[in-house]
């Protein structure tokens, strides 16, 4: 976490540290519901725990995550202490919430790989040093020592059958068939904020909407295990909204489906910071509260400006580079500018680097030294660019294609030589680019 992290957008909203925690989570939108006292406990102003899970059953974290990992940078920027928590015990039973079927069971092996992936990304968020430093654990730790006796008389006895099969989560799945081992979960979760409340004094657990059930689930558990009356706080609770977008989509997934990951092995930052600029302009707003550490007075500035001109996309640009330069690096953000605005101008494309980020965000194709004396005719269909001769010679005729923005007047036309060398870049119309690279 930067200087600047540390200071910018303290003048949001409400009182400064955890006393205006809530008031600074409901006004960026995510604060979904709290538990009884939490309040009042923060208004005290003492140091206090958080944490939140994160399931490791990859190596890499997507931007569905994104909503908690502000959640804990928030609560540390307030003062309190953030608790990363990866499910290596977890990851290896399965959580039922928004499942439709039961997922594959993970090794230890490949649990241990993808934690270390995981905390490498989330050092871009959160300051692991100083005071407050954030801190991760693995809740295999514990619960692997757990023996199935000692988990049905320490956790079982605590939550009842009916307790637990009331829980939304369990009841989205029992008419599909719902195994033991993830009706189980729930008591997983709960023993996770009884084991961290009471080893390390973790008050606080922060979920999405649809964990609010096994979130819950642990602060009855505390109570019992305390021997706390009903109306008596020990522990806490918050819980974001779940975000989908304005036709309803889930939050997160390309027009493709795919995930948005902030490995850029899985999706390049070139792809990364398209994703944020090519935002509806009705979530953009969100996005800004949600997603950057903007103060009010910026938001505003930006929200006016997209709004009288939305054709500058000012406000996704905004969005995009701040995450991308967090995520990625301020090179790679740069680049990535570059690079967008390199595939949507007019302007000829010269540069290799620029030229190179292209054929790897936009499905680039290979050819050959053959396909270059080939003509302009083998070229255009052996790129893919066009399904057959007829309408590559139908799209020449009419003057619509181009290879290094010079326009193609024949069929048998010469290929221009490659750029660097190495690069031809083909235009259908206005929109419709494609980067060919010489195989070597």
């Amino acid at each position: 976490m930067t200087a600047a992290d540390a200071t910018e957008g303290r003048d949001s909203v409400g009182a400064p540290g955890l006393a205006g925690l809530l008031d600074e989570l409901r006004w960026r939108g995510m604060l979904h519901q709290h538990s009884s006292g939490l309040a009042e406990r923060l208004a005290t102003g003492a140091p206090i725990k958080g944490y939140n899970g994160f399931d490791p059953t990859g190596p890499s974290l997507h931007i569905g995550h994104l909503v908690p990992i502000f959640g804990l940078l928030h609560l540390q920027r307030a003062g309190g202490t953030p608790i990363v928590v990866v499910g290596g015990g977890t990851a290896m039973i399965g959580d039922p919430t928004e499942r439709s079927a039961e997922r594959l069971l993970l090794s230890r092996a490949t649990v241990e790989e993808n934690v270390v992936g995981i905390q490498s990304q989330l050092t871009k968020f959160l300051d692991f040093d100083g005071p407050n430093g954030a801190e991760v654990v693995d809740n295999y730790e514990w619960l692997s020592s757990y023996s199935l006796l000692r988990f049905l008389r320490d956790i079982g006895k605590h939550l009842t059958v009916p307790y637990m099969l009331a829980k939304d989560s369990v009841q989205i799945r029992l008419a599909a068939g719902l195994s033991f081992t993830e009706f189980s979960y729930m008591l997983l979760q709960a023993a996770d904020f009884l084991h961290l409340y009471r080893s390390g004094g973790v008050e606080l657990q922060m979920g999405g909407a649809d964990q609010w059930g096994n979130i819950t689930a642990g602060l009855e558990l505390i109570r019992k295990e305390f021997g706390a009356g009903d109306g008596q706080d020990l522990a806490f609770a918050v819980s974001y909204p779940l975000l989908t977008n304005e036709s309803g989509a889930k939050f997160g997934k390309t027009a493709a489906g795919t995930s948005v990951w902030l490995d850029p092995a899985k999706t390049s930052p070139f792809a990364f910071y398209q994703y944020w600029l090519d935002a509806d302009d009705r979530d953009v707003g969100r996005y800004l509260r949600t997603f950057t550490l903007f103060d009010r007075a910026r938001i505003g500035e930006l929200e006016a400006a997209q709004a009288a001109n939305p054709e500058t996309r000012v406000a996704q640009r905004a969005v995009a580079y701040d995450l991308t330069a967090r995520v990625h690096g301020e090179d790679e953000a740069k680049k990535a500018v570059r690079v967008s605005e390199a595939a949507f101008s007019r302007d000829p494309i010269r540069d290799p680097e620029i030229l190179d980020g292209l054929f790897s965000a936009i499905a680039g194709f290979e050819f050959t030294s053959e396909d270059l004396a080939g003509g302009a005719l083998r070229l255009a269909v052996s790129s893919g660019v066009f399904a057959s001769n007829g309408e590559a010679r139908r799209s020449i005729a009419q003057g619509g294609f181009s290879i290094n923005d010079e326009r193609v007047t024949a069929p048998d036309g010469a290929v221009p030589e490659p750029i660097d060398g190495r690069y031809l870049v083909l235009r259908v119309g206005k929109k419709s680019l494609r980067i060919g690279r010489l195989r070597a």
